[in-house]
């Protein structure tokens, strides 16, 4: 197949934001789609994943990942479908999962590391959730919370950031083991949605109350598992409500990654003393080699009607720079997707 004839669009970084990324941040590029040698194939992009740690990988600061490179094509996990092969791994018509970058079409080996691309079954699941409970988010609450967080049944688990893609699935775990579950979420809509769709126990809206109020009432007994997603002050005050041999979580800290000034730091953190807590970080690339487990849990859970998540999809490829503010503004109800192209 030639490809030569096929123009390729993508956002690359064109300069380090300061605070929240703006549209000068940003190369909007198009050039051919390049012929592929042996062993390579042309995927074309159907979603990405817009993720908060995006806004990480734009700093130049060293990091568990290394940053995003001026005039690099923005990096963002996504699903994508063969559309050309020069390799035995994988078949035109496939659909792909991996690191395929804010553009319209991926060109690479098959087996290129970074990409790791690897087939999604679009039968098992529609494919936007292979980048919600099935992708990375998903990945990155299952262990995170199970392996970090080490919850026990009859326990109470608290996590902020409920209605978003890995609040929402840190939360059904938690109920899957046994334990009583507090969401922290911003705004009626989401809370309800996190209560009466999801399953939790009770949710506390951050934008219409005090979270240290809504702690004291739907935490009686104090908090085992804390799963943090914002840091800033809700972090802070969750620590003065945790138990003793309590495990706080630190997933991100959505709240501090567009700030102009240092980011604020845990005043509380002598709770962990006093109760003899422990405050632990978690990457979800260190458990790569068993995404198979979490997957193979959460499908199963998916077909039996005891699990549920919800994508907020934006279509548009041109729509990037405004869809990913979104994440930064409140302003995403779900897991936040970017259709590049409908599917086939």
């Amino acid at each position: 197949m030639t490809t030569s004839t096929m123009m390729n669009q993508q956002f690359r970084l064109a300069a380090r934001p300061v605070g929240l990324p703006k549209a000068t941040d940003w190369h909007f590029t198009t050039e051919p789609v390049r012929d592929l040698a042996d062993g390579e194939v042309l995927v074309q992009t159907l979603y990405l994943s817009l993720d908060p740690a995006m806004r990480g990988w734009m700093n130049d600061a060293k990091s568990y990942i290394r940053p995003v490179a001026i005039d690099e094509v923005m990096r963002a996990g996504g699903i994508g479908q063969v559309i050309a092969s020069k390799s035995a791994k994988f078949a035109v018509g496939d659909f792909v999962s991996g690191g395929l970058g804010v553009q319209r079409y991926w060109t690479g080996a098959a087996d290129d590391k970074t990409a790791a691309l690897y087939k999604v079954d679009p039968k098992l699941a529609p494919l936007p959730k292979y980048l919600n409970a099935l992708g990375m988010p998903g990945m990155t609450a299952y262990f995170g919370l199970l392996e970090v967080g080490q919850p026990k049944a009859g326990e109470t688990v608290v996590v902020s950031g409920a209605a978003g893609a890995v609040g929402q699935t840190v939360g059904q775990v938690a109920k899957h083991m046994g334990c009583r579950v507090v969401g922290i979420a911003g705004g009626k809509e989401k809370c309800d949605f996190v209560v009466n769709e999801l399953g939790f126990d009770a949710c506390i809206d951050y934008k219409s109350g005090s979270v240290r109020d809504g702690l004291k009432e739907h935490c009686p007994k104090g908090v085992d598992v804390y799963f943090d997603n914002v840091g800033g002050e809700i972090l802070d005050t969750v620590l003065t409500r945790i138990n003793q041999k309590a495990r706080i979580v630190i997933c991100g800290a959505i709240s501090q990654y567009n700030n102009t000034t240092p980011v604020k730091g845990p005043a509380n953190y002598l709770s962990l003393l006093v109760n003899r807590a422990r405050m632990e970080g978690i990457v979800v690339f260190d458990y790569a080699d068993r995404y198979h487990k979490g997957v193979d849990a959460m499908s199963k859970w998916m077909q039996e009607g005891t699990f549920k998540t919800r994508e907020d999809i934006v279509v548009g490829l041109e729509k990037f720079p405004e869809a990913l503010l979104m994440l930064f503004e409140g302003g995403n109800f779900g897991k936040l997707v970017l259709q590049v192209a409908p599917e086939a």
